[in-house]
């Protein structure tokens, strides 16, 4: 089974350019965060004033950097690979937190019905009148800004779309024949909620995590440009934007390469979401 599996994923592969391009840049990206220690070649928390604002490809005493220095004399690079590191797990555990609250709210609630469903979706409903970006900035403000507040805050308010989709499945399966067998056979509640429906519905949530965490990382990167996310002097793409806005006409690369390095994360995680999206269909 396992085998078969995999090829039907690798052929899948071979059939979507854009899937296998947004793998190849979400595994890189991975790659790269999990081993910044050894890929980054200076350390991007030194500072050094004389190497304030070079360009790319500038030679110094302890090496090339290769995309320059910012306003301070940090490693572009060596900024940028660690940057990858907190945008990943900000946003991995952010989308962790919210698939399991949404997941299980939506099973619940699409399979039970009744008031414990009027309730949670009416906290949906009130969730969605106020703009995300907007209660992600008011709850970030209250609680102060830092990575477990961040992580806590992008996880408890993303829960809806998870419960939203869930739910309307859910609602779909429970007529289903094979549910009915399993009701007529004794089979519990918890048991035909976790071990019939969940894996009906899977695949839905495969995807709609992937499609997430790209959010997630625009997300965080919003909230440290705007000074709310992680703070000086963590690396982080969103913090670099926000330094080189003060420079982008006179220094250029400090808001470009950290720029790209962001787009083409979220386009490569876009893509392999969906390609994803059609496997599943």
């Amino acid at each position: 089974m396992a085998a078969s599996t995999t090829k039907k994923v690798l052929h899948s592969l071979r059939q979507s350019k854009r899937g296998l391009i947004g793998c190849v840049i979400v595994l890189s990206v991975l790659v790269v965060a999990i081993t910044a220690p050894w890929f980054s070649p200076f350390d991007p928390l030194k500072q050094d004033l004389n190497l304030r604002l070079k360009p790319p490809a500038f030679k110094g005493a302890d090496g090339i950097h290769w995309l320059g220095t910012d306003h301070l004399g940090r490693d572009i690079v060596s900024r940028i690979i660690y940057g990858s590191r907190v945008s990943l797990i900000i946003s991995l555990c952010a989308v962790s937190i919210a698939a399991s609250l949404g997941i299980v709210i939506g099973l619940i609630t699409g399979f039970f019905r009744g008031r414990i469903d009027s309730i949670f979706m009416c906290l949906a409903d009130i969730q969605l009148a106020f703009p995300f970006i907007l209660l992600i900035i008011a709850v970030v403000s209250v609680l102060g800004p830092s990575m477990r507040n961040i992580i806590i805050t992008l996880g408890i308010t993303g829960w809806v779309v998870y419960a939203r989709i869930v739910r309307s499945e859910v609602l779909s399966l429970r007529e289903r024949e094979f549910i009915t067998a399993a009701r007529a056979l004794g089979c519990g509640n918890f048991k035909m909620i976790f071990f019939h429906l969940l894996p009906n519905v899977a695949a839905s949530c495969i995807v709609i995590v992937t499609l997430e965490i790209a959010r997630m990382i625009m997300v965080e990167s919003g909230l440290s440009f705007l000074g709310l996310g992680i703070q000086p002097p963590t690396p982080c793409w969103g913090g670099a934007l926000a330094d080189g806005r003060t420079y982008l006409f006179t220094s250029w690369w400090l808001a470009t390469f950290p720029g790209i390095a962001l787009m083409v994360t979220i386009l490569g995680v876009n893509m392999m979401g969906d390609w994803l999206r059609d496997f599943f269909t």
